[in-house]
């Protein structure tokens, strides 16, 4: 009798130290989820800033302004006559 009561009461221990390290991982978390909100904030601002930089960037106004450049003169719009296009079929085929 005393051998069960004192087998159940290990086994009582152990899901009670199983039960609090469960709890400690839980508290862990909690602890960490308000950085990493914070941190997902921050991803999501440079990702609008990066977005509206790509945005006026290739703004047709903003790429026009980039053609007159000096360094960019010797770029220039192909000619209808000057442009080559493949066929659908040829191009699946390779």
């Amino acid at each position: 009798m005393l051998m069960k009561l004192g087998i159940c009461v290990s086994v009582f221990g152990c899901c009670l130290f199983s039960y609090l390290e469960k709890q400690n991982e839980v508290t862990e978390l909690k602890i960490q989820l308000p950085e990493m909100e914070r941190k997902i904030a921050l991803i999501r601002e440079e990702s609008r800033r990066l977005r509206y930089e790509i945005d006026q960037f290739e703004n047709p106004s903003h790429l026009i302004e980039l053609a007159h450049r000096p360094e960019f003169s010797h770029l220039k719009h192909p000619l209808l006559r000057e442009i080559l296009t493949v066929p659908e079929a040829i191009a699946a085929n390779e």
